[in-house]
């Protein structure tokens, strides 16, 4: 995995001024050549890797909207998560105020403590 070093910018941090590792993405791989690729690995058609892709993502995106956790197996768990302002008092919380926004958590399958997920990743500075 490459990465580049780059100074903190956000002044409200208390890392401000300090630097940090972030990952460098060369690329983005679109759905497409993730279906030549499991197509050539299974030998099912393209045709039904495809609707195959398009039901998992409808039904993983509407549990998760419906507040579900959801584990795929050997891969791991994705959940939302909502991303709001503090309040002092929660009587004068309001939803279309202090929310933010919605973001979608990963967490990698772990077994025994290890996530296959991140073996063999090497670091390199870009």
């Amino acid at each position: 995995m490459r990465y580049r070093i780059k100074k903190e910018t956000k002044p409200s941090l208390p890392t401000f001024g300090k630097y940090k590792a972030v990952a460098v993405h060369n690329q983005t791989i679109e759905s497409d050549k993730l279906v030549k690729e499991i197509a050539q690995r299974t030998g099912f058609s393209e045709g039904n890797i495809i609707g195959v892709m398009m039901s998992v993502a409808e039904v993983v995106n509407d549990h998760l909207r419906e507040g579900d956790r959801v584990r795929l197996q050997d891969w791991g768990l994705m959940k939302l998560e909502i991303e709001s302002e503090k309040v002092d008092n929660p009587k004068t919380f309001r939803a279309n105020k202090h929310i933010r926004g919605v973001r979608l958590h990963f967490l990698p399958e772990s077994y025994e403590g290890t996530q296959a997920l991140y073996e063999g990743i090497t670091f390199e500075k870009d």
